[in-house]
């Protein structure tokens, strides 16, 4: 309502007509080209030594607009100023254990977000060995106090961060990660190309054996087909291997099998982007994920991609 209201001052003071004409179509293009730019805020949070830092430089080396520990009660005006602004379109900003008591307002603040801009919450943690080895080789205290031991403050976090979690849209474990593989990861996964393409699709390989991978938004276990480990040559050999390609793939099921994946995942996309998706990490799990798991996962980007769709493979238990 502001816009129409200035306008409608600017009148009252007798303005000549052609420049309040022009003025009004400008202000009327600067209002079209806001609405047409997709707005997007991405909430890093986590527990300390997750690796929070270097998610937001790789945020930041994107083309985010990048802000450290930003008081949550000030989420809504910082919303507000990205939808307005002309220059800013991605925002990403984190929001921390420092915060204190104050994270039992996040849930309710990020309805309000939402309601203003596309916004995605992304929760880095990672195993507490993993921690304790980060803090121990850093030799920083815990932000919850100097007085605390690291492994009970650790926990502590992850019990005042719980609400939070239980609203992140992406979960990242960061134990496999160094600092260069996650800001290659994050990259991944949030970078835009130029013509306009906003959903990227991760085919990924994973062993059961390790656990499945957080971060995947569908996962398909493939330890139905025959299993190339028990037969000698192909024991060291991986799934990227034509041998091991072959052997997979000549079997009925694994044909039917991806068919039938590639017809799904064909018919989801669409609707996956109308919603405003930009990402999309499709998880296909082998007992180690060296075999068949990293067949198929390959085999689904050459598809998707042979329709048109940006699609990246990452094999987490393949051998290197």
């Amino acid at each position: 309502m502001a816009r129409p209201h200035k306008k409608a001052v600017a009148r009252r003071k007798s303005r000549p007509a052609k420049k309040a004409d022009a003025a009004a179509q400008k202000a009327g293009h600067a209002d079209t080209k806001r609405g047409d730019t997709k707005r997007e805020l991405v909430i890093l949070t986590g527990l300390s030594g997750s690796g929070k830092a270097s998610a937001l430089k790789a945020f930041e080396d994107l083309g985010y607009y990048a802000v450290d520990n930003l008081p949550v009660e000030l989420l809504p005006r910082f919303a507000e100023l990205v939808a307005q602004s002309m220059e800013i379109t991605r925002a990403a900003l984190v929001v921390d254990v420092r915060e204190g008591q104050r994270l039992e307002k996040f849930p309710a603040l990020l309805k309000q977000l939402r309601e203003q801009l596309d916004t995605t919450v992304v929760y880095l943690e990672a195993s507490q060995p993993v921690l304790l080895r980060r803090f121990s080789e850093t030799r920083r205290p815990h932000p919850l106090g100097r007085e605390k031991m690291v492994g009970p403050a650790i926990q502590a976090e992850r019990k005042l961060l719980d609400p939070v979690r239980n609203v992140a849209d992406i979960l990242i474990d960061t134990s496999r990660f160094n600092v260069h593989e996650l800001r290659a990861y994050i990259q991944n996964q949030f970078e835009r190309e130029s013509d306009g393409k906003s959903l990227l699709v991760s085919s990924i390989s994973f062993g059961y054996k390790n656990g499945v991978p957080l971060e995947a938004d569908l996962v398909f276990d493939v330890r139905f087909l025959p299993n190339p480990h028990f037969i000698p040559e192909f024991r060291n050999l991986t799934g990227r291997h034509p041998k091991v390609i072959g052997y997979v793939g000549h079997f009925p099921q694994t044909q039917e099998f991806l068919k039938r994946v590639t017809e799904m995942l064909l018919f989801l996309l669409p609707h996956y982007i109308h919603e405003g998706k930009s990402y999309l990490t499709v998880a296909f799990g082998c007992t180690g994920g060296q075999h068949r798991s990293v067949m198929i996962a390959e085999e689904i980007k050459k598809r998707l991609a042979k329709e048109g769709y940006r699609v990246k493979t990452a094999h987490r238990d393949m051998p290197r």
